[in-house]
């Protein structure tokens, strides 16, 4: 691996230049038309603003102009020009948890975009591996974590090892996940199970979580065990928080965050399912007030990806690797 120090967003970086960012379909979306499977990956941007990307600034290199109507397919390959804006200030280094030959699993910081998105363009995940690949190299990463969740991210070195990877998260059952989580309240039972559909809401975020009967949401499953309860003096419900150890049955979009607010225990610092979502749509825009900083107590959601268990894609031998609690969910605590 390319050594790298720690870096943030350069202030140097030419504001209004033009770049490429570069997409690759995964094989779960193969068939979809080519403007929603954009407007899944950059779920800011309206399906309008997306045809006009695909008209003005999408660049392939096959044989045939691309068009918001073409079905894309499983390693489709094509750029978005795009003009730099300044993008937040976020840290571009991450741990490595576990490295060989053939897989990689970095420990994210919170904060770092996995992919990119409308407002984060080269200060991703993707980007970073992009530049620290050894030669005849092609890091990928096999799932999704959030932005402002921190923690473990599995990647494959090249396509072969990526696409096993993959596969596995996509079966039930084949990669077990554990999370750790700081929530407002004090769960009644130290262990317990979260059995709730979940589905998207109708709501202006576009990108909230709630429960939905069944057969409109899906079948959702988090258990949930209490690590520890304690006391803080925070602007929000009361001083009773607790550390809780999440481990997702099912693998739905935001699924232990919105499991965790549907009974009454939302995670602290969490902009969408906390003190008000508002707040989410407010710190995008920049303009999130002191007052709404104080009661997210936090800068980011408290989650971490803490634990993962898998088979080996290369050797089919088991592979248990851990991250620590970061310093910010840490000092919290103590």
């Amino acid at each position: 691996m390319n050594a790298e120090a720690p870096k943030l967003q350069d202030e140097t970086d030419e504001v209004g230049a033009e770049y490429e960012v570069p997409f690759r379909v995964e094989p779960n979306y193969a068939g979809w038309r080519l403007d929603l499977y954009l407007a899944e990956k950059i779920r800011r941007l309206s399906r309008t603003k997306v045809q006009r990307l695909i008209r003005e600034d999408l660049v392939h290199d096959g044989p045939r102009p691309l068009k918001a109507a073409t079905p894309v397919w499983a390693g489709m390959e094509f750029r978005l020009r795009r003009r730099r804006d300044p993008e937040p200030v976020c840290e571009r280094d991450f741990g490595v948890a576990f490295e060989d030959d053939d897989v990689l699993v970095v420990d994210k910081p919170a904060g770092l975009p996995v992919h990119p998105s409308a407002r984060y363009f080269v200060h991703t995940l993707t980007s970073v591996l992009r530049e620290r690949q050894g030669p005849g190299e092609k890091w990928d990463i096999a799932h999704r974590l959030d932005r402002e969740t921190s923690g473990l991210v599995v990647c494959g070195k090249r396509p072969e090892v990526t696409r096993r990877l993959k596969m596995l998260f996509e079966r039930p059952g084949q990669v077990n996940k554990e999370y750790q989580a700081i929530v407002h309240g004090w769960p009644e039972d130290d262990e317990a199970r979260i059995d709730l559909p979940l589905g998207l809401l109708d709501h202006p975020l576009k990108v909230k979580m709630g429960v939905v009967p069944l057969p409109e949401g899906k079948a959702s499953l988090t258990e949930i065990r209490v690590e520890r309860r304690f006391h803080r003096e925070v602007p929000w419900r009361g001083p009773e928080l607790a550390v809780v150890r999440c481990f997702p049955r099912t693998g739905r979009q935001h699924q232990i965050r919105a499991h965790l607010a549907a009974v009454g225990y939302p995670i602290v610092g969490d902009k969408i399912y906390g003190p008000c979502d508002r707040y989410f749509a407010d710190f995008a825009d920049g303009k999130l007030a002191e007052e709404a900083q104080a009661e997210l107590v936090l800068s980011r959601h408290a989650l971490h990806a803490a634990a993962i268990t898998l088979r080996h894609p290369m050797t089919g031998q088991p592979l248990h690797v851990t991250a620590p609690l970061p310093a910010d969910m840490a000092t919290l605590i103590s």
